[in-house]
């Protein structure tokens, strides 16, 4: 591993105002998230209490690097709940524990100023994608094999929610990790949710619910897009009359 980055004081003499460097905007565009979700609020008082008493050996590298450890015991706690369900409670936990790593990691580096912008950009959103296959490779266990192609619609659509936020970052710099009132920690939550049913009721209603998904969040991505295209379109148009009345004061002036 690369060598050990030496972090900054924590003391609040030397990060008078941490609350501007986690959250205020960043010079890199990816590292600075917007998120409206419904439990923001008091994420930013956890992040507050947290990250002055996260262990000076544990540094944002560290968390990033531990979602593929999660991913893969959920995987494996997935193969074991196709024999007893109860399983899932460990599921539970792993997601847990990705909540912990996955919210801090960048708060951390930025709290400290580590440094690893674009590292931590690149790896934690690629893990990301992991984590979500592998919370449904574990439910593949669960479902009979007829259910495996609503599975993989379900994957191709949470996967273009994925893409359009990476596409708006590069076409506005804005980088919004929610829709609506609901985020990565609401979506957590709801599998947190959805696992407990399961243990209680048994899979069936999983198998029903899953069409459901994959058609409702068809519908939410159709809509997502056309507000995008349609922000994209007025921005572009603007930006060309803009460009159009600077060529005529050029000529006016000349």
């Amino acid at each position: 591993m690369h060598r050990a980055i030496a972090s900054w004081s924590l003391s609040k003499a030397e990060i008078p105002d941490w609350s501007t460097r986690v959250y205020g905007k960043q010079e890199f565009a990816g590292a600075g998230k917007t998120n409206t979700g419904l439990l923001v609020p008091l994420e930013r008082r956890l992040a507050r209490f947290v990250l002055p008493r996260i262990p000076r050996w544990l540094e944002t590298y560290h968390l990033t690097l531990l979602t593929p450890v999660w991913s893969i015991l959920i995987v494996v706690f997935g193969y074991f709940a196709a024999r007893d369900l109860r399983w899932l409670w460990l599921v539970n936990l792993m997601i847990l524990l990705h909540y912990f790593t996955d919210h801090f990691d960048g708060k951390l580096g930025k709290f400290r100023d580590t440094g690893l912008r674009r590292w931590g950009f690149y790896l934690d959103h690629l893990f990301d994608y992991g984590f979500l296959c592998s919370i449904l490779i574990g439910y593949s266990f669960l479902l009979p094999q007829g259910a495996v192609f609503i599975l993989m619609l379900v994957l191709c659509v949470f996967s273009a929610f994925m893409f359009h936020t990476f596409l708006m970052l590069a076409a506005t710099a804005e980088f919004k990790v929610s829709f609506s009132v609901f985020g990565p920690t609401e979506l957590r939550l709801a599998l947190i949710i959805i696992n407990g049913l399961l243990v209680r009721f048994g899979v069936r209603p999983l198998n029903g619910a899953l069409p459901y998904v994959a058609g409702c969040g068809t519908l939410a991505l159709a809509l997502l897009a056309y507000r995008a295209q349609k922000r994209l379109w007025k921005s572009d148009m603007q930006a060309k009359a803009a460009s159009a009345a600077g060529e005529e004061r050029l000529v006016v002036e000349g």
